[in-house]
């Protein structure tokens, strides 16, 4: 009986540490985000709770809610430079974010999908 009540204990943290419980197991810097799409100007177009010429990033939230591959899909909307339909109607090449360190992007992505 105490190996497995051990066993009840140990394999969350056992798969925390490995990342398979990605959502609570890593701390999103929100000021490193912030501060992430300030220097690369997306909130011309992105704004926490208001579509501008981009939707909100409540709504990329929501639509990738649930989703298990939604973090992927938020990076490479900004790190592939793929073409996005505007709120207008039009398409365009979504801006490329200025950075190759892969821990800005998630930490970024992360972020988005927590508004």
């Amino acid at each position: 009986m105490g190996y497995q009540r051990s066993l009840w204990v140990t394999a969350p943290l056992f798969a925390a540490s490995l990342g398979l419980l990605s959502a609570s197991a890593y701390a999103v810097d929100e000021e490193a985000a912030k501060e992430l799409m300030k220097a690369n100007q997306c909130t011309k177009c992105h704004s926490v709770d208001k579509d501008r010429v981009g939707p909100s990033l409540k709504k990329i939230a929501a639509k990738y809610k649930g989703k298990a591959d939604g973090e992927q899909m938020v990076i490479k909307a900004f790190s592939t430079g793929p073409k996005v339909k505007l709120e207008d109607g039009t398409q365009e090449e979504h801006k490329i974010i200025k950075t190759k360190d892969e821990a800005q992007w998630k930490n970024l992505a992360q972020w988005i999908l927590s508004q």
